[in-house]
Protein backbone atom coordinates (compact mmCIF):
# COMPACT_ATOMS: atom_id res chain seq x y z
CA UNK A 1 0.00 0.00 0.00
CA UNK A 2 2.70 2.45 0.96
CA UNK A 3 4.44 1.45 -2.27
CA UNK A 4 1.41 2.56 -4.29
CA UNK A 5 1.48 5.96 -2.59
CA UNK A 6 5.21 6.25 -3.26
CA UNK A 7 4.68 5.48 -6.95
CA UNK A 8 1.86 8.01 -7.23
CA UNK A 9 4.09 10.59 -5.58
CA UNK A 10 6.95 9.77 -7.98
CA UNK A 11 4.63 10.05 -10.96
CA UNK A 12 3.53 13.51 -9.86
CA UNK A 13 7.17 14.46 -9.39
CA UNK A 14 8.00 13.50 -12.98
CA UNK A 15 4.85 15.19 -14.29
CA UNK A 16 6.06 18.34 -12.54
CA UNK A 17 9.44 17.97 -14.28
CA UNK A 18 7.62 17.50 -17.60
CA UNK A 19 5.57 20.63 -16.93
CA UNK A 20 8.70 22.64 -16.06
CA UNK A 21 10.48 21.41 -19.18
CA UNK A 22 7.53 22.56 -21.29
CA UNK A 23 7.49 25.96 -19.55
CA UNK A 24 11.17 26.48 -20.33
CA UNK A 25 10.67 25.47 -23.95
CA UNK A 26 7.67 27.77 -24.37
CA UNK A 27 9.79 30.68 -23.12
CA UNK A 28 12.59 29.73 -25.52
CA UNK A 29 10.21 29.35 -28.49
CA UNK A 30 8.50 32.67 -27.76
CA UNK A 31 11.95 34.27 -27.95
CA UNK A 32 12.50 32.64 -31.36
CA UNK A 33 14.86 29.92 -30.14
CA UNK A 34 13.95 26.91 -32.24
CA UNK A 35 17.44 25.43 -32.36
CA UNK A 36 16.93 23.16 -29.31
CA UNK A 37 13.72 21.43 -30.46
CA UNK A 38 15.38 18.06 -30.97
CA UNK A 39 16.96 18.13 -27.51
CA UNK A 40 13.60 19.15 -26.04
CA UNK A 41 11.89 16.27 -27.86
CA UNK A 42 14.40 13.73 -26.52
CA UNK A 43 14.09 15.05 -22.97
CA UNK A 44 10.32 14.74 -23.18
CA UNK A 45 10.60 11.20 -24.52
CA UNK A 46 12.91 10.25 -21.64
CA UNK A 47 10.44 11.63 -19.10
CA UNK A 48 7.56 9.82 -20.81
CA UNK A 49 9.48 6.53 -20.57
CA UNK A 50 9.99 7.07 -16.85
CA UNK A 51 6.31 7.94 -16.37
CA UNK A 52 5.28 4.84 -18.33
CA UNK A 53 7.50 2.68 -16.12
CA UNK A 54 5.97 4.22 -13.00
CA UNK A 55 2.47 3.63 -14.43
CA UNK A 56 3.32 -0.05 -14.87
CA UNK A 57 4.57 -0.21 -11.28
CA UNK A 58 1.40 1.51 -10.05
CA UNK A 59 -0.72 -1.02 -11.92
CA UNK A 60 1.32 -3.91 -10.55
CA UNK A 61 1.14 -2.55 -7.00
CA UNK A 62 -2.59 -1.98 -7.29
CA UNK A 63 -3.13 -5.53 -8.54
CA UNK A 64 -1.23 -6.92 -5.55
CA UNK A 65 -3.01 -4.78 -2.96
CA UNK A 66 -6.58 -4.32 -4.13
CA UNK A 67 -8.82 -2.88 -1.46
CA UNK A 68 -11.14 -5.86 -1.26
CA UNK A 69 -10.67 -6.36 2.46
CA UNK A 70 -10.46 -2.74 3.57
CA UNK A 71 -6.64 -2.71 3.60
CA UNK A 72 -6.48 1.03 2.90
CA UNK A 73 -7.11 3.36 5.79
CA UNK A 74 -9.25 6.44 5.24
CA UNK A 75 -6.10 8.55 5.50
CA UNK A 76 -4.41 6.50 2.77
CA UNK A 77 -7.48 6.75 0.56
CA UNK A 78 -7.49 10.52 1.05
CA UNK A 79 -3.79 10.66 0.14
CA UNK A 80 -4.43 8.65 -3.02
CA UNK A 81 -7.35 10.90 -4.01
CA UNK A 82 -5.20 14.00 -3.49
CA UNK A 83 -2.37 12.57 -5.57
CA UNK A 84 -4.77 11.61 -8.35
CA UNK A 85 -6.23 15.13 -8.35
CA UNK A 86 -2.71 16.55 -8.56
CA UNK A 87 -1.92 14.21 -11.44
CA UNK A 88 -5.06 15.27 -13.30
CA UNK A 89 -4.19 18.94 -12.82
CA UNK A 90 -0.68 18.41 -14.20
CA UNK A 91 -1.98 16.43 -17.17
CA UNK A 92 -4.50 19.16 -18.01
CA UNK A 93 -1.85 21.88 -17.77
CA UNK A 94 0.62 19.84 -19.83
CA UNK A 95 -1.98 19.38 -22.57
CA UNK A 96 -2.56 23.14 -22.59
CA UNK A 97 1.19 23.68 -22.85
CA UNK A 98 1.42 21.23 -25.73
CA UNK A 99 -1.16 23.24 -27.64
CA UNK A 100 0.86 26.41 -27.04
CA UNK A 101 4.07 24.69 -28.20
CA UNK A 102 2.40 23.33 -31.33
CA UNK A 103 0.97 26.78 -32.06
CA UNK A 104 4.39 28.43 -31.72
CA UNK A 105 6.00 25.85 -34.00
CA UNK A 106 3.18 26.18 -36.54
CA UNK A 107 3.48 29.98 -36.55
CA UNK A 108 7.23 29.78 -37.11
CA UNK A 109 6.70 27.26 -39.90
CA UNK A 110 4.16 29.53 -41.60
CA UNK A 111 6.52 32.48 -41.32
CA UNK A 112 9.36 30.48 -42.90
CA UNK A 113 7.08 29.41 -45.77
CA UNK A 114 6.08 33.05 -46.38
CA UNK A 115 9.73 34.12 -46.36
CA UNK A 116 10.65 31.38 -48.83
CA UNK A 117 7.80 32.40 -51.11
CA UNK A 118 9.03 36.01 -50.94
CA UNK A 119 12.56 34.92 -51.86
CA UNK A 120 11.20 32.87 -54.75
CA UNK A 121 9.25 35.87 -56.09
CA UNK A 122 12.30 38.13 -55.72
CA UNK A 123 14.50 35.66 -57.64
CA UNK A 124 11.92 35.40 -60.37
CA UNK A 125 11.73 39.19 -60.63
CA UNK A 126 15.52 39.50 -60.71
CA UNK A 127 15.69 36.78 -63.36
CA UNK A 128 13.72 39.02 -65.71
CA UNK A 129 16.43 41.68 -65.54
CA UNK A 130 19.37 39.51 -66.58
CA UNK A 131 21.68 41.22 -68.99
CA UNK A 132 22.72 39.18 -71.98
CA UNK A 133 26.34 39.35 -73.07
CA UNK A 134 26.94 41.10 -76.39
Amino acid sequence: MIRLIQFLNEKNHFLEKFFSLNESEITRLQAGGFDQLETFYHQREDLLKIIKYIDNEIHRSHQLHKDVSGQYTEEQKAQIRDMLRTKEAYVKRILEQDLVILGLIDSAKSQIIQELQGVKKARKALGGYKITAA
